[in-house]
């Protein structure tokens, strides 16, 4: 029963598809895999090994084709593509940390510009139908204002990373004007391009370094107290299902031909979403009452945005999308999860996405609907 109703999903548009996803390793990539895995994809990973020990992606051990490789690397890619023939490729291969960024700038831009011009030019060359392009909230050029930034603001980034998932959103639009034009669709070109761009996500499998609800929980499951640093610093936390909700549901309409969904979208919680990181700790202490925690006073710590949040009012309008789990809710399943793999070796994540999808029906968002 359980496969019928994942099959469904985005009008069945899934099933039977060949879907290659870089950075598959990753954390939402390994939680999109496992998606389309559930709904009857073929999928195709390509990425490199997977980036952390533990990891969410061999935790998993998904019955998928998984590909090392480096999007750095025209050829490898051009010979997958070659092969496996996607209809639709979902690109979040990435650099995907701020505080790193300062330490190997031209590794993140050469991966996370380089490399994303390099995955465009092997779906070009490949006639690939759809292509969503994951960047970030932080591509925006972030004015610390109070209200939400709108898909047509401006690109900009402070630090590496910002700066070059900002020139990727650029890129992307140069290749939609130049190559993949929707006036030109089914005319000169068969290929459909969008971006998305979330906002912080959590959820249980993510063990990348420097993010707060990783340190959170692998500092209490050592018995340890977890460094905080910018308390007060605000983000809209979402859970991993949410973004990846929206990126499917785009990818369904570019697999769809509607060429008025190759754009830009955001994908964001609610306004209650936004919380400051010292809250955070307050709220998921309620789910592991051992969680200690100290703030880090280090002075001429390096430069991150306080203050920064997406308005997805389009995506509300015209997607029919929006949040399933409000923030008390993600924060209870992400601690939920992080306690059952550490507490009893346990992975929660075909529970969480059974009931991601069953709240999502009893909403009746478009993309449960058939």
């Amino acid at each position: 029963m359980e496969s019928l109703v994942m099959h469904s999903l985005f009008d069945c548009i899934y099933k039977d598809k060949i879907v290659l996803v870089t950075g598959h390793t990753g954390f939402k990539g390994s939680w999109l895999v496992y998606w389309l895995k559930k709904m009857g994809a073929t999928v195709i990973g390509y990425s490199l090994p997977s980036p952390t020990k533990p990891n969410h992606f061999e935790l998993l051990n998904l019955d998928i084709i998984s590909i090392v490789g480096d999007i750095r690397d025209l050829e490898k890619l051009d010979q997958t593509f070659a092969m496996y023939k996607p209809d639709i490729v979902f690109h979040l291969a990435a650099q995907a940390l701020v505080r790193p960024s300062y330490a190997n700038p031209i590794e993140t831009y050469e991966t996370n510009v380089i490399g994303t011009l390099k995955v465009f030019e092997a779906c070009r060359k490949n006639n690939v139908k759809a292509i969503v392009n994951i960047t970030s909230d932080k591509a925006y050029e972030n004015r610390e204002w109070v209200w939400g930034y709108r898909e047509n603001d401006p690109m900009g980034g402070y630090d590496p990373y910002s700066a070059s998932k900002g020139c990727a959103d650029l890129l992307a639009s140069s290749y939609r004007n130049s190559y993949f034009n929707p006036h030109d669709y089914r005319k000169l070109h068969q290929t459909l391009l969008a971006t998305c761009r979330a906002g912080n996500v959590i959820g249980g499998g993510d063990w990348a370094h420097d993010r707060l609800m990783t340190d959170i929980m692998v500092s209490v499951s050592q018995g340890k107290k977890v460094s905080i640093r910018n308390p007060k610093a605000t983000r809209p936390w979402q859970h991993v299902l949410e973004p990846l909700s929206g990126y499917l549901h785009v990818g369904q309409k570019l697999l769809e031909g509607k060429v008025e969904f190759a754009e830009a979208w955001n994908f964001g919680p609610s306004d209650e979403g936004s919380i400051c990181v010292e809250e955070v700790v307050l709220h998921v202490k309620q789910h592991w009452d051992t969680i200690d925690y100290e703030i880090n006073q280090t002075p001429n710590q390096l430069h991150e945005a306080n203050l920064l949040k997406l308005d997805c009012s389009k995506a509300h309008i015209k997607l029919h999308w929006k949040d399933v789990w409000d923030s008390e809710k993600t924060f209870e399943k992400t601690v939920k999860w992080y306690k059952a793999f550490y507490e009893h070796n346990k992975l929660l994540s075909e529970e969480d996405l059974q009931n991601y999808v069953r709240d999502a029906k009893e909403k009746n968002i478009e993309w449960t609907q058939k």
